[in-house]
């Protein structure tokens, strides 16, 4: 039927009407809201029910009363009070619907039970009135509430039947693991006794099989323990030969290591007699205590080889001791024939001190009228003189030549060694070239025993004597040409401490000055190549103002003259003057020192006489602009109160001299740029010519200085 087919459109409807979609809320009660507020309010349909209700007004009103009659036993009286238009709102359908829904209710109920519809029917009270608005709107009405009802059967048997499905597969599930879980069971309890029954039949094995073994290695071991202690016994006697032996040895070796440790100590006693420091007292020259000495340190050296073998562990041998007994025997001879030929110098010392003396004073007096004539002659030419001299006194040149010629004489002797190209020359020519210069560079403003200990280290090398250097022993005698190339290279650096460390430390110049002159008295070779360095570098120490030759180069002139020239050109004027003066200092300290500890008497080795035959010379030359009152100056400063006092009045005439007439032409060379020289040596005279008025000629020059 085609209104039967629209009751389900109706249904989704009323589904989707906001009285269908009803959501609980558990703080209606909190809130104060009536639970059942929405539900009674009026029920209405939604725009679709609408158009539903339009279509089935078509259909006969019979079908509704029809309807109504089978739902309801007593008829007449509904429809009696049932007057409905069918204009009727759509609320007033929602709400009639409602009460036939309620009445429908009932009339089931009724059907259900017999018993009370007939009470119903016998009961006089009348049942209420129900308006419906149209029959089509209570046959829609019931048609829901029956499919209602249909479907919350229908869902209820699905449910149970549902449940009922889950029940018996739960239990099932059960059932069936339960029994998997007692065959697990069995079977792990079957595996773990087989397994322990398996493991009990294997240590059963293996506990005959280990007995068996130990029965086999205890036999074995009673075998070795027999072959073992017969081992033992014979390998006990050999031990005990072996350490009575040792015994013997070790007592024979430590007695020949007594014996030598004896023969070393009395050998190193014996030598310390051959020491030139020790020998302080003697009279034996230097060329003798020089050869005792060598031959006694070889003969230390071999001792202390043999010495050296033993501190690795071994004991002397026979041979050893034999050449220990020997070098002790040579050493003793050593010096019953040093101790000889010391009683024969001393009776002949003795003999030429007394001719030394007697000399000295002569030389000391012949010196004297040497200077008295020279001053002199000097006074008596001042007023002839009308020029001076350009160069140095023949007699001054022949002397500088001949001390050029020496110095090349000694360089060319070690041209060998310079030259060495095997490694282990290099290395020794190294050595002693640090040995000769470094205790040079050592020298400063030290004094006493530091400055003694430095003249020993350089004695010791010059005079063939092994010394250290740089943790290594080296001597001059290990190579021909080793005391020559030490000598040079020591004057060498002598000159080169004037040119550096006197120039920028005046103070410097008497430490280093006495050390070389205690050398140039022990080593006068020394002395002669210290002169011959020095004139080279400083040719106005001699003095001498070398002349340029006619195709002689510039720079070649300049280093003639004593400039540095390289490949930046030539030095200035402030350092070649610095470094003169450091020269110059350093030669006026040398002349008037001599070296303390000396066991000579005498005079020092390059006197006096030389600084007053330099300072006249000075005085006969030429000035030059700078140099000549620079060099005046730190002579003068230096030497001059030494010169005082061995020349006393001679002495201030030079000065006099050197004030009135020599000091204006050096004025006069000197231009205004170069006066800081000159102005420093005029104050200096014009203060030494007060001071020797006002008071005595040694404390005059020592307050000036």
């Amino acid at each position: 039927m085609p209104s039967e087919s629209l009751r389900w459109e109706t249904l989704q409807a009323l589904k989707n009407s906001p009285k269908g979609k009803i959501s609980f809320d558990p703080f209606w009660l909190e809130r104060g809201e009536p639970l059942l507020a929405g539900c009674k309010d009026s029920p209405s349909l939604s725009p679709i029910a609408g158009v539903i209700l339009e279509r089935l007004s078509s259909a006969p009103l019979q079908k509704s009363s029809s309807f109504l009659g089978s739902r309801s036993g007593d008829s007449s009286p509904v429809l009696s009070e049932v007057s409905i238009s069918s204009t009727g709102s759509v609320a007033d359908v929602s709400a009639r619907t409602a009460a036939f829904s309620a009445a429908s209710l009932s009339d089931k109920v009724k059907d259900e039970s017999p018993e009370a519809d007939v009470s119903g029917v016998s009961s006089p009270t009348s049942l209420p009135a129900i308006s419906l608005l149209s029959p089509k709107a209570m046959e829609m009405a019931g048609c829901i509430i029956k499919v209602q009802e249909e479907h919350r059967e229908k869902a209820k048997l699905a449910l149970r039947v549902r449940q009922e499905m889950q029940e018996k597969l739960v239990a099932a599930v059960a059932s069936a693991e339960s029994e998997q879980l007692k065959r697990f069971e069995e079977l792990m309890e079957l595996k773990q006794r087989q397994e322990y029954q398996s493991m009990r039949d294997m240590m059963e094995r293996e506990t005959k099989e280990s007995i068996g073994r130990q029965e086999k290695l205890k036999e074995e071991q009673r075998r070795r323990i027999t072959l073992v202690n017969l081992r033992l016994r014979e390998a006990e006697q050999q031990r005990l030969r072996e350490a009575e032996l040792e015994r013997q040895r070790q007592a024979e070796g430590r007695e020949r290591l007594r014996s030598l440790n004896s023969i070393q100590e009395e050998i190193l006693q014996l030598n310390q007699l051959l020491e030139p420091s020790t020998q302080t007292k003697t009279d034996l020259p230097p060329a003798s205590l020089s050869s005792y000495s060598t031959r006694g340190n070889q003969l230390c050296s071999q001792v202390s080889e043999v010495v050296r073998k033993t501190a690795e562990g071994n004991f002397p041998s026979l041979e050893d001791m034999t050449v220990a007994e020997r070098a002790l025997h040579e050493m003793r001879a050593l010096i019953r024939l040093m101790q000889e030929e010391a009683a024969n110098v001393r009776e002949k010392k003795k003999k030429e001190q007394e001719q030394e003396e007697e000399r000295r004073k002569q030389a000391e007096l012949l010196a004297k009228q040497e200077g008295e004539k020279k001053a002199a002659q000097l006074a008596k030419e001042k007023a002839q003189r009308k020029g001076l001299q350009n160069s140095a006194e023949d007699v001054t040149l022949k002397w500088y030549k001949d001390l050029q010629e020496a110095a090349s004489r000694c360089a060319q002797s070690f041209e060998q060694l310079s030259s060495a190209k095997d490694g282990q020359t290099k290395k020794l020519k190294l050595e002693l070239q640090k040995a000769a210069t470094i205790p040079v560079s050592q020298i400063a403003s030290n004094s006493g025993s530091q400055l003694r200990e430095i003249f020993d280290k350089i004695d010791k090398l010059l005079s063939g004597r092994p010394v250290v250097s740089g943790g290594k022993s080296v001597s001059t005698s290990q190579h021909p040409q080793g005391l020559d190339f030490a000598s040079y290279k020591l004057a060498e650096k002598f000159v080169k401490q004037g040119e550096e460390e006197v120039a920028s430390h005046h103070e410097a110049a008497f430490p280093i000055a006495v050390v070389a002159s205690g050398v140039w008295e022990l080593h006068p070779q020394v002395g002669d190549l210290i002169l011959a360095h020095l004139h080279k570098k400083c040719p106005y120490a001699i003095p001498h103002y070398p002349p340029m030759k006619e195709g002689t180069p510039v720079d070649e002139y300049q280093r003639i003259l004593g400039y540095r020239v390289d490949d930046s050109g030539v030095e200035g004027q402030d350092s070649f003057l610095k470094r003169m003066s450091g020269m110059i200092r350093l030669y006026a300290a040398i002349i008037q020192l001599k070296w303390p500890y000396s066991s000579k008497q005498g005079p020092v080795p390059h006197g006096l006489n030389h600084g007053w035959r330099w300072l006249a010379q000075m005085l006969n030359m030429e000035p030059l602009a700078d140099v000549t009152a620079t060099l005046l100056f730190d002579f003068l400063e230096v030497c001059g109160n030494a010169l005082m006092n061995q020349y006393r009045s001679q002495f201030w005439k030079l000065i006099l001299l050197l004030k009135e007439e020599y000091f204006p032409r050096i004025e006069a060379v000197t231009s205004s740029g170069q006066m800081g020289s000159v102005i420093r040596l005029k104050q200096f005279l014009e203060s030494s010519g007060k001071r020797n008025r006002e008071g005595s000629g040694r404390k005059t020059w020592k307050s000036i200085k």
